[in-house]
């Protein structure tokens, strides 16, 4: 008698779903409603660059706001966490929205360079006050009729009224930069336009630290960072696009894929320069030929995006550069930067002591560094040039924001604030005062995080690496992450 084969039939374990609880996500959202409701107060009447006085003490509420969001996302498990940071990203940049640029008027450059390379221009070409393109001019730009003396308002040397600053310079901005503006031209080619894209750039930067950080919490260190509704939403600063290309470029050299993130590396450079200074953090104890290929692919990256615009305007590419760094204090005889240094050094000694701290620090990050982390390396190099340097312009701490996303050091947050701190107040004492306590932040942060560590671990607590524990130790030693 036939007999019939046994069927044995597999079926998943099944895996209860995380559930909901309210009593955790509660506070949460509470909290970053709060936030939220704070944010569009500062962006829609909380002072203008014109007006300070109320920036200092919104800033602080939304600062305070912004930690207590943090903190109760820490309650929150499981499926959650995901949709919520991105939810909150895109609320924390909708509200930068609100209300034209209040605290930097760089946007109105941005609109401009488009609407010039639109035109058929080179950026590089003409300088905003020049005869030769008085046709592009529009009272969006160029107001007619009024006093001129808004905070965002200036005359040029005839007598024109704009809103475009240094009207009487050529354009800083690297090529890809100048070719994002040019992108967006066709969308409206206003400053509103270009707000739109800056708070796109910043979720979109959110959900790429959600992706290489495997859904972890730390990218609402970026995505509802007040910073972002300020610098990325609306002052629509580019330096968030520059932030996005770091990202994602260090995510494809955290996978060992040289030529993408060399590329992507490189791009971020051609954006604002200071993204090459997390390079040594890409580079780190990589094979040489990992390392030949990601250098050649950023290289190459780099000089492509400069070749057209090399071609119509030859040396005019270097545009305003050579000139904004006098004028920023950084040239020998005329410092009033390097502010820590100042407390210890002579004027003459402070450029050549930053190099020597910082080549110092590259080269502990290439010889230390964790080639599966490298956001930890260009943390510490890229945060370490921005206490180096003291720079006034708090959204070049965008690039640290978005590293802390990723590392979750969130002590280096401290690094934007004082330069936030320092561009409503001005003065030396304010720049030694403000990267004094960021430094202090920055090593209390450090020391508490080895030893906590260590603990955890089981191990006696080792001396804090300055690097922080995304580098490796030595052998023989205890790794500090």
């Amino acid at each position: 008698m036939p007999t019939r084969p046994l069927r044995i039939r597999l079926r998943p374990a099944r895996v209860p779903p995380t559930r909901l609880r309210p009593a955790r996500v509660l506070p949460c959202l509470l909290a970053l409603a709060a936030l939220t409701a704070a944010l569009a107060l500062t962006v829609t009447g909380g002072g203008t660059l014109g007006h300070r006085a109320p920036l200092y003490a919104w800033y602080a509420v939304d600062a305070a706001l912004y930690a207590l969001a943090l903190l109760a996302l820490r309650r929150v498990g499981g499926r959650q966490v995901v949709p919520l940071v991105l939810a909150g990203s895109v609320a924390v940049a909708a509200v930068g929205l609100l209300a034209p640029p209040r605290t930097s008027d760089d946007a109105y450059r941005y609109v401009w360079d488009g609407r010039v390379q639109a035109a058929g221009t080179s950026p590089y070409a003409h300088t905003p006050d020049d005869p030769a393109l008085a046709r592009l001019r529009t009272p969006d730009l160029w107001p007619t009729g009024g006093a001129c003396d808004g905070w965002d308002e200036r005359r040029t040397a005839a007598g024109d009224c704009t809103r475009i600053n240094r009207p009487a310079v050529h354009t800083i901005y690297p090529p890809v930069a100048e070719a994002w503006f040019l992108a967006l031209h066709p969308f409206g080619g206003g400053v509103r336009g270009m707000q739109a894209a800056g708070a796109l750039l910043a979720v979109a930067t959110t959900g790429a630290l959600l992706v290489i950080g495997r859904g972890g919490r730390r990218a609402a260190l970026w995505g509802w960072c007040p910073g972002v509704t300020v610098w990325s939403a609306n002052d629509a600063h580019v330096d968030t696009l520059g932030a996005l290309l770091l990202v994602v470029g260090l995510g494809y050299a955290a996978r060992r894929k040289a030529t993408w993130a060399g590329a992507l590396l490189g791009a971020a450079v051609a954006v604002k320069l200071i993204p090459a200074l997390a390079l040594p953090g890409a580079l780190a104890r990589r094979r040489p030929r990992e390392n030949a290929l990601l250098l050649g692919a950023s290289l190459g990256a780099f000089a492509l995006a400069y070749l057209p615009y090399l071609a119509a305007s030859g040396t005019g590419v270097l545009g305003y550069l050579p000139g904004y760094l006098k004028e920023e204090g950084y040239e020998q005889g005329h410092l009033d930067r390097f502010g820590l240094l100042a407390l210890l050094l002579p004027d003459a000694l402070l450029p050549w002591a930053a190099g020597a701290v910082l080549a110092a620090v590259a080269l502990w990050v290439l010889r230390r560094g964790d080639p599966a982390r490298p956001w930890d390396g260009a943390l510490f190099v890229t945060g370490t040039a921005l206490l180096l340097a003291a720079p006034a312009y708090p959204w070049y701490g965008l690039l640290v924001v978005a590293l802390v996303g990723l590392t979750g050091r969130g002590e280096w947050l401290a690094v934007p604030a004082a330069g936030q701190y320092l561009y409503l107040t001005g003065g030396v004492e304010a720049q030694q005062a403000a990267y004094g306590a960021a430094l202090a932040c920055v090593a209390v942060g450090t020391l508490v995080r080895g030893r906590a560590t260590a603990v955890l671990s089981g191990a006696p607590a080792p001396a804090a690496s300055p690097a922080g524990p995304g580098c490796a130790a030595p052998r023989g030693t205890s790794s500090h992450g």
